[in-house]
C-alpha cells in the first residue's frame, strides 16, 4: 500500500511539473510577413472610407460658407475713406458756375463687384477758388436736379423746387437743402469727393 501511495504522489508531482512548464513557455510573436487578421483589415478600410466621405462632404459645405461671406469680404476692399477722384481743378469753370461731373468707381452689390462704373454725379463749382460739391439728387423724392444757367439756380422738375447756387432751398417742397459733399484736393490738382447717397424725404441727412 505504501508503494502504491508513493507511486501516486510521484505521478501527481510529474503531472504538476509538466503543467507548470507548459504555462511558463513564452508565446512566440508572429513571424514577419504573416498576414493580419481579416477583421482588422476590414476595420481599417471602414475607417478610411468614412474619413474620405467626410472630407468630400466638407468641400461643398466650405464653398457654401465662403460664398455667403464673400460679399462681406468684398465690401471691405477699396480705399477705405470713401473718397473718389472726380476731376481736376482746371476742369471746373473759373467763373463760379456749376458743372456736372460723373462719379466713377467700383460698385458692389450683394454678390458682385463691378469696376469703373458710374455710381452717381455731383455738381462742382469754385467759390473764391475753393471747389464745392453738391449732390445731383433732390432731397424731396430723389429726382435729379438740373442747373439752369439763365436763372443761375438749380431746379427739380418733379415738384418745382428751386435751389440757390450754394444749395439752399429758394422755393419748393424739399424738406432740406441740396446735400453737400466733402472734398479733398490731392496731388495739388486732383479733386476727390466723398460720394454718398442720402435718404430722401427727411429734414436731416440720413445716409443710405
Amino acid at each position: 500500500v505504501e508503494n502504491q501511495e508513493e507511486n501516486q504522489v510521484e505521478s501527481f508531482d510529474s503531472a504538476a511539473a509538466e503543467s507548470v512548464g507548459q504555462a511558463e513557455e513564452p508565446v512566440n510573436p508572429p513571424e514577419p510577413g504573416t498576414p493580419e487578421p481579416a477583421g482588422e483589415r476590414r476595420g481599417f478600410i471602414k475607417f478610411l472610407c468614412a474619413f474620405i466621405g467626410t472630407l468630400i462632404s466638407a468641400v461643398p459645405f466650405g464653398a457654401g460658407v465662403w460664398s455667403y461671406f464673400d460679399p462681406l469680404a468684398k465690401r471691405n476692399k477699396g480705399g477705405g475713406d470713401g473718397f473718389v477722384m472726380v476731376t481736376t481743378l482746371d476742369a471746373i469753370p473759373a467763373d463760379g458756375s456749376p458743372a456736372k461731373f460723373s462719379v466713377v468707381a467700383d460698385k458692389v452689390d450683394a454678390w458682385n463687384r463691378f469696376s469703373n462704373v458710374s455710381i452717381g454725379a455731383v455738381y462742382l463749382r469754385l467759390v473764391d477758388g475753393v471747389p464745392k460739391a453738391l449732390h445731383t439728387v433732390c432731397p424731396h423724392l430723389g429726382c435729379f436736379v438740373d442747373y439752369r444757367p439763365g436763372n443761375k439756380d438749380f431746379f427739380c422738375p418733379c415738384h418745382n423746387s428751386n435751389f440757390k447756387l450754394d444749395g439752399s432751398l429758394a422755393v419748393g417742397v424739399s424738406p432740406r437743402r441740396m446735400d453737400p459733399l466733402d472734398i479733398q484736393i490731392r496731388n495739388k490738382t486732383e479733386v476727390w469727393v466723398k460720394f454718398q447717397n442720402f435718404q430722401p424725404g427727411h429734414s436731416d441727412r440720413v445716409p443710405v
